[in-house]
């Protein structure tokens, strides 16, 4: 693992599934928890959702800056930071007793998102080509999104299980979650400072880094540019802005739905934990299932049709009625999220090169991150007035027609046959 040999294309992916492993394990232990805990401490829906927006306008404005830094100064300087900051802002979180404590802690882990955003995954592409010019990257990717969907399952499961276990009867149900999760997070950080080894890359500073902020600035400038003059990567991009809603809705509205029909905070967490467990491990199936399915009908056509399955499950659970219902669709939302995760980012890298990967990827979830806080400051003050159901509808409706900004990158797929 410390040898300086080049890394094989096999090494890296090994590497890029591990990491992902332990990047994504302390999300899957606090799922769901982060609008539950505020909840338990005496906020309101409209006043989590106002918090959960302040983290995604922070990753909105930094996102660019980030990966030009990132495309310029290294990957691994940039991971490392971010995972000194999601420690910090974790710490502070479950400790929060307030509006503001709660939305220090998101600031802070709205710039750990920010810095974490992309670095890893171009790595792990630049790397590979480093080894391999044609190495098929959707494999290594697909592969990414089964272990994310694996560690968030299982993170989930021992979520769900220290929180029913609850053996600290002086604190909240709630908070032993966050802590393993920090502490976990605190693992991860090490393993990234000891596995990424950056291979060489074009557009890096020759005369190390005090040119690194100009250099990023340059990059992010000609990210714009590649948004105004490449309308397949244009469109890409906005796919997220419908993508972004129908994600809010299984992402933050099911554990309050599920909170109202169960009666309460704890009970709610106890069960979506094994829920979400079983819909993160649902993810992983339909990542590895989309990686077999693009090689028949192309990476283009199977992000089309996740996309609009996606929808069509979200629009089911608005419409059922029922805990049973409602977790039956949000495990078929999971399913086909899974399955549309690595194909839209294969398509991205597509559009990239090693000089701006960093910032083509950052553009994406900037974009994302913007849509998702936009969505929440309309979205949770519409399920307050007009109830949950309604809300997914809606949200649902939105990743559907999103698919169609798909097509261009359809055309293109089938003109370089």
């Amino acid at each position: 693992m410390t040898s300086r040999l080049p890394l094989t294309v096999a090494a890296a992916e090994r590497r890029l599934v591990l990491l992902t492993v332990t990047r994504w394990l302390p999300v899957g232990l606090v799922f769901g928890l982060t609008v539950l805990l505020p909840l338990e401490r005496g906020l309101g829906l409209a006043e989590v959702g106002t918090l959960l927006a302040v983290q995604g306008f922070v990753v909105l404005a930094l996102e660019l800056p980030t990966g030009g830094l990132a495309d310029t100064l290294g990957r691994r300087p940039l991971l490392i930071v971010a995972g000194v900051l999601a420690v910090a802002s974790s710490l502070l979180f479950v400790t929060a007793t307030g509006f503001w404590m709660f939305a220090a802690a998101l600031v802070l882990q709205g710039v750990f998102r920010a810095l974490d955003s992309g670095p890893l995954e171009a790595w792990f592409v630049d790397t590979a080509h480093a080894a391999d010019s044609t190495a098929p990257i959707e494999r290594g990717l697909s592969r990414a999104a089964t272990a994310l969907g694996v560690a968030i399952a299982g993170g989930a499961l021992a979520g769900g299980a220290l929180i029913a276990w609850h053996p600290v009867t002086g604190w909240s149900a709630l908070v032993l979650p966050f802590v393993v999760a920090t502490v976990a997070m605190v693992g991860h950080t090490v393993l990234v400072a000891a596995l990424v080894r950056e291979p060489a890359r074009p557009g890096r500073p020759v005369e190390g880094r005090r040119h690194g902020v100009t250099d990023a600035v340059r990059v992010v400038g000609q990210g714009f540019r590649m948004l105004r003059t490449a309308p397949v990567l244009r469109s890409l991009v906005l796919v997220e802005v419908f993508w972004s809603v129908a994600m809010i809705a299984f992402e933050a509205l099911t554990p309050v739905r599920l909170s109202a029909l169960l009666g309460g905070e704890d009970e709610a967490g106890a069960l979506f934990g094994p829920a979400a467990a079983a819909a993160w491990a649902l993810f992983a199936v339909g990542s590895a299932a989309a990686g077999l399915v693009s090689r028949r009908i192309g990476v283009s056509a199977t992000a089309i049709a996740a996309r609009i399955l996606n929808g069509l499950m979200v629009v089911t659970m608005g419409l059922v009625a029922g805990p049973l219902g409602l977790v039956a669709a949000f495990w078929l939302a999971y399913l086909t999220h899974g399955a549309g995760g690595p194909m839209h980012a294969a398509l991205l890298h597509r559009q990239a090169t090693g000089a701006n990967r960093a910032v083509v990827l950052s553009m994406n979830s900037m974009v994302a991150g913007g849509s998702y806080s936009l969505g929440l400051l309309l979205l949770t003050p519409f399920a307050e007035a007009f109830g949950t159901g309604t809300a997914f509808v809606v949200a649902g409706a939105s990743s559907v027609i999103g698919a169609v900004l798909y097509l261009p990158a359809r055309r293109q797929e089938r003109s370089s046959r």
